[in-house]
């Protein structure tokens, strides 16, 4: 907290906060664990003001991150001694007929609430729409429909960033595609994604949702291989809950959904050959707006008790199908309500590999991955470990996990080396190398992923 101050600074369209609170503000995120103050927060008025900061730090090695809504868990959008940039101020959104221009710092809520004015929809949104687009775009972006449509990341035509460098540039798979495809799925290492021209598909107007329990996970993801393999939902995840009454073990369900226009319905029947427990289904009607945002209530719950704001050691793991009913079923065999905390949340769910075609969010070499993710929150009771003990036992996990061939969805909270980087990019690793270097020359950008330490 002691850095010295910035001196000559260039004129700014937008504010320069050097006070306390702003810097302890920007060195906080989702995780509430880790905390790496910055000399300085950048509310920009406009692009420039990213690409003259971005020149003067270049200039002075003082390390830069780009944080959208800080849902982070580890530290990855702070930079100590140096400058984070909050990106919310640059929240435009411009719709055309089949895609928008959206700013980076605008929520995935802020995009849906314009396009579906237009009848439109991102195809792939995250659970929580409460997160930036920069940030999403930065990790990959899964969600239920990436059976249908392949991560966020790959529904993207074209993106504005500011480089390393100081310098704006417009890429596409077409125009500077090395920086595209270093950028997307690529941590904020070689540069701060500013604007992204997102794909558009027509929004249904309904949407039925199905909640499917099952006994056991291979019982789950038996299930969850057939309705993606043959594409009967447009909307598929899974997730695993304690059992219900104060029973032993965990209840799983598949949670699915069929969309249509109001008028005619979708067929119940295509439950037909799936071997959920009968009798304890639930389904449901709403409308795709409530469907998209459904996660939000309950947000707006923990922020009123209070849980929102505890530490989130989260645990975000792509299994090969070869190992997912082994590994899951044994996590799961010792896992506790207390290791996850009383409002932590375990997702499971398919995601064919054909569709992500993207080289840098990394995935296992099958044909179908697993997302399994142990999204705890260590909120301080009886049995409930700490945030530092849940991280230990995220460590523990990524090691068995990837000695069986997994890898990190990298949101969450796991000490990581370099040589742990250079293994989870595998053989993209000289390429992503080398774009830092051709980008970020003086390694400034994203230094919370601890990537190159």
């Amino acid at each position: 907290m002691g850095a010295p101050p910035l001196c000559g600074l260039p004129p700014l369209d937008g504010e320069l906060a050097v006070d306390p609170l702003s810097r302890a503000a920007a060195a906080d995120d989702f995780g509430h664990h880790a905390r790496h103050y910055p000399r300085a927060v950048l509310h920009p008025g406009s692009v420039t003001d990213i690409e003259v900061m971005v020149r003067y730090c270049r200039d002075r090695r003082i390390p830069v991150a780009a944080c959208g809504q800080g849902h982070a868990t580890n530290g990855q959008a702070q930079a100590e001694g140096g400058l984070v940039i909050e990106m919310g101020s640059l929240r435009g959104i411009e719709v055309r007929e089949d895609c928008a221009e959206v700013q980076a710092g605008a929520r995935w809520s802020d995009v849906l609430g314009v396009t579906l004015a237009h009848g439109r929809t991102p195809p792939v949104l995250t659970d929580y729409l409460g997160l930036s687009v920069g940030g999403t775009l930065s990790v990959g972006g899964l969600g239920g429909a990436t059976h249908r449509y392949g991560a966020q990341v790959d529904t993207v035509r074209e993106l504005e960033v500011v480089t390393g460098a100081g310098t704006r540039v417009v890429c596409s798979p077409q125009r500077r595609a090395d920086l595209f495809h270093a950028v997307l799925g690529g941590l904020g290492q070689c540069a701060i994604i500013t604007r992204a021209t997102v794909a558009l598909t027509p929004a249904p107007p309904m949407v039925r949702r199905y909640e499917l329990p099952y006994p056991t996970i291979g019982d789950l993801t038996a299930d969850q291989r057939r309705v993606v393999g043959d594409g009967r939902f447009d909307y598929v995840e899974g997730n695993a809950e304690p059992a219900p009454d104060g029973a032993p073990g965990w209840r799983y369900t598949l949670e699915a959904a069929s969309y249509h226009d109001g008028r005619t319905e979708p067929d119940d029947a295509l439950l037909g050959d799936l071997s959920f427990e009968r009798g304890a289904e639930e389904i449901e009607d709403m409308t795709y707006l409530d469907f998209a945002d459904r996660v939000a209530p309950g947000v707006e719950y923990l922020k009123w008790t209070g849980e929102w704001y505890d530490p989130h050691p989260w645990l975000n793991l792509l299994l090969p199908d070869t190992a997912v009913d082994g590994f899951t079923a044994s996590v799961m065999e010792r896992l506790t309500a207390a290791d996850i905390g009383p409002s932590g949340v375990v997702l499971l769910y398919p995601v064919p590999r054909a569709l992500l075609g993207t080289p840098l969010p990394r995935t296992p070499d099958t044909r179908l991955v697993f997302l399994f993710a142990l999204l705890k929150t260590a909120t301080p009771g009886p049995g409930v470990p700490d945030a530092d003990a849940m991280i230990a036992a995220n460590r523990s996990l990524y090691e068995r996990a990837r000695d069986l061939g997994a890898v990190r969805y990298p949101v969450g909270s796991v000490p990581m080396s370099r040589g742990d980087w250079e293994a989870h990019f595998g053989d993209q690793w000289p390429v992503f190398a080398a774009a830092k270097r051709a980008y970020d020359p003086a390694g400034i950008l994203a230094p919370g992923q601890g990537i190159l330490a």
